[in-house]
């Protein structure tokens, strides 16, 4: 019954610490990256496509990223969804090809970015305290109903608390290495 309940309560905090990772990988550091453009939508046929479904997405260098889209009729969706979004970036187009340049971080920029990261930190401590109380409620619960004794109750919140200090600890190492990626540029 408590192993249970810890094994969805620790898959839970590490479907958060994902969640994070992917929240931290939207947010560029100046380098480029085809996960930037991940969240990117476009209208393929009436229907709403990921950018990646589209076209192929590359590194062209440090600061460029290179979109080929798979029919030339996608061209121009692309280049406007790319501008569309909240991403701040411009893209040029020379025949089928689009290249999105990435501007340089200025240091206003990296603080402002910092202070975002850190938001999504706390959103995931959150999220992590409070997948703990619905494992410690699921335990009082079963105390309650008399399923487990007591120094069961003790022990499987004691555990759960555990769980929860490792995976704060990973959302504390992956803020972080974010945050020395974004000052470091």
């Amino acid at each position: 019954m408590i192993d249970d309940i810890q094994q969805d309560a620790s898959a839970r905090m590490a479907k958060s610490v994902e969640a994070l990772q992917k929240a931290f990988t939207k947010i560029r550091t100046g380098r480029a990256h085809p996960s930037l453009l991940d969240q990117i939508s476009v209208s393929y046929y009436g229907a709403e496509s990921p950018l990646s479904q589209v076209a192929n997405v590359t590194v062209e260098d440090s600061r460029t990223l290179k979109v080929t889209p798979w029919e030339k009729t996608m061209v121009q969706a692309i280049e406007k969804a790319i501008m569309a979004s909240d991403l701040g970036l411009n893209p040029a187009t020379q025949g089928m090809v689009i290249r999105i340049p990435l501007p340089p971080l200025t240091e206003e920029r990296r603080r402002d970015l910092v202070k975002i990261v850190k938001q999504e930190a706390e959103q995931g401590r959150v999220s992590i305290r409070n997948i703990r109380r619905d494992a410690n409620s699921e335990i009082k619960e079963a105390l309650k109903e008399k399923m487990i004794s007591e120094d069961e109750a003790r022990a499987g919140e004691d555990k759960i608390q555990k769980i929860t200090d490792q995976y704060i600890k990973e959302v504390e190492k992956h803020l972080e290495v974010k945050e020395a990626d974004l000052l470091s540029m």
